[in-house]
């Protein structure tokens, strides 16, 4: 690769090895590629985040391609090469593509976009980018979001391009942008998320200048749509420094108009300091409900830690006696949750879940040293139905004190209820909880059909089954016989 930023030998030094056996890895594909566009009259650079992260040695198979042919011209060539073709982007000139190409011994498959050079910027009262086409790649790359993500590598023939400096900026890890960063967000009022987002993902700083733009320009954000900004908001929750990211989001006033909950939290506290920083608990918290993830990041677990407490600024009370109380803030926090997961249009299932592990996140509490009857630990599962791992993580995430024995005595009696949990699930299959009879049976006993009296003697039996345990056939039917006569 030759090198187009001069003045900074020793950076590119350090990442040139990495960059190369990661492009050298995905040439098959981009080779291949490049070639027939160069044959159809046409350049191919490989850009953005692609080019990125192959200097950072991070490269996958997703794979981010700019060049000078329109829309309809990268279909004809891609159409007969490709396993698959997506239009899906082509309004903003982006073709999408699958292809599987060997690497070694190995078949892989690789998504790739190409994307025709262009520039957009938003009106001021639209939500939706103005797309306009460039000629050449330079002006492409003037309006990338920020300079690490504005480098290319032509294609077949391996040229570096770096016109703003983003190398330089890699090695420093730092976020600036190519032109002004007001210009830039002006373009796309979404790069100010993006700036917090590439922050949390790649632990980078933002440069002073940004975040000065960001901090001026936090009401662009209210043009930008609900969907793109949830999307964002998603990709930094989902990575390796979130606390990072929403610090940021939240320095800038941009939170105020994206999450406004989370700023909220921000109490002043007492001057005896008997409450905790409820903001700062709970970015602990989710960074502790992180370290015990199992399969990755888990944005239904993350997202209920970082809004569990959400509902405590519309409950806080300062008692007679100095106390400062949170009364049903779980419940409160639980409908705020809903309404603005709604509002980022998320999905009614992802909605329902978080607002359900808001609301239960305190129930544990009422645990004390292991007094809940067989009963009540039934309860609790049934209410947290599939939830309950993840209640487990939240539940534990939430101790925060630096009191090492109260965190110890709370860690304890945890521990306790989870193996009470296994218990009662190995002997009683808790996990379907369901009535010693069931409908047929019970219209059978009853001598009955189908109507709304059904449902009421299953929920009868159902209560039972929670508060008893399993019952006998012959002990269940009693007791329904029961109840059946005092309703009659």
């Amino acid at each position: 690769m030759s090198n187009a930023n001069e003045d900074s030998p020793s950076a590119l030094s350090q990442v040139q090895s990495r960059a190369v056996s990661e492009l050298l890895r995905v040439s098959p594909v981009a080779d291949e590629l490049a070639r027939r566009f160069q044959e159809a009259g046409f350049s191919l650079a490989l850009v953005g985040g692609s080019v990125r992260d192959a200097l950072l040695g991070r490269l996958g198979n997703d794979l981010d391609f700019t060049t000078d042919a329109r829309p309809e011209d990268v279909l004809k060539i891609m159409r007969p090469w490709a396993d698959s073709l997506w239009e899906v982007g082509i309004a903003f000139g982006t073709v999408g593509a699958q292809k599987e190409a060997r690497v070694g011994d190995v078949v892989q498959s690789f998504e790739i976009e190409v994307t025709t050079y262009r520039s957009e910027a938003y009106d001021r009262s639209s939500r939706k980018p103005e797309v306009s086409y460039g000629d050449s790649i330079e002006e492409d790359l003037v309006r990338r979001d920020f300079t690490v993500n504005a480098m290319a590598v032509a294609l077949p023939e391996k040229k570096f391009i770096d016109p703003h400096g983003g190398l330089g900026d890699l090695a420093a890890r730092v976020l600036r942008t190519p032109g002004t960063p007001e210009s830039s967000f002006s373009d796309d009022p979404l790069r100010m998320m993006r700036a917090a987002r590439f922050g949390a993902q790649l632990d980078f700083e933002v440069a002073p200048e940004v975040v000065a733009a960001m901090k001026a320009m936090a009401d662009r954000i209210e043009i930008v749509s609900a969907e793109r900004v949830r999307e964002e908001l998603n990709k930094l929750i989902l990575s390796a420094y979130p606390r990072k990211g929403l610090t940021l989001l939240v320095d800038t006033g941009l939170a105020d108009r994206v999450l406004p909950e989370l700023p909220a939290l921000r109490l002043e506290r007492d001057e005896h300091h008997r409450h905790k920083d409820v903001y700062d608990h709970s970015l602990i918290v989710l960074e502790q409900a992180m370290a015990l993830e199992e399969n990755g990041p888990d944005l239904t677990l993350r997202l209920a830690a970082l809004l569990h407490d959400i509902g405590k600024p519309r409950t806080r009370r300062f008692e007679e006696d100095g106390r400062v109380s949170f009364h049903h803030h779980e419940v409160v926090g639980a409908k705020m949750t809903k309404k603005r997961m709604t509002a980022l249009k998320y999905s009614n299932e992802l909605v329902k879940d978080v607002s359900r592990l808001v609301e239960l996140h305190l129930r544990f509490h009422g645990y004390g040293t292991g007094e809940w009857t067989d009963s009540a630990v039934r309860r609790y599962v049934r209410d947290a139905g599939p939830l309950l791992g993840r209640l487990h993580k939240l539940t534990r995430s939430d101790c925060t004190t630096r009191n090492k024995r109260k965190a110890s005595a709370l860690s304890r009696a945890y521990d306790g209820l989870e193996e009470r949990v296994a218990q009662l699930q190995e002997q009683e299959e808790l996990d379907a909880i369901r009535p010693d009879l069931d409908g047929n049976q019970i219209m059978k006993v009853l001598d009955i059909g189908p109507g709304p009296a059904i449902g009421q003697a299953y929920k009868f039996l159902l209560e039972l089954r929670l508060e008893n345990g399993p019952m006998e056939y012959d002990a269940a039917v009693s007791a329904l016989k029961e109840w059946w006569a005092e309703q009659s």
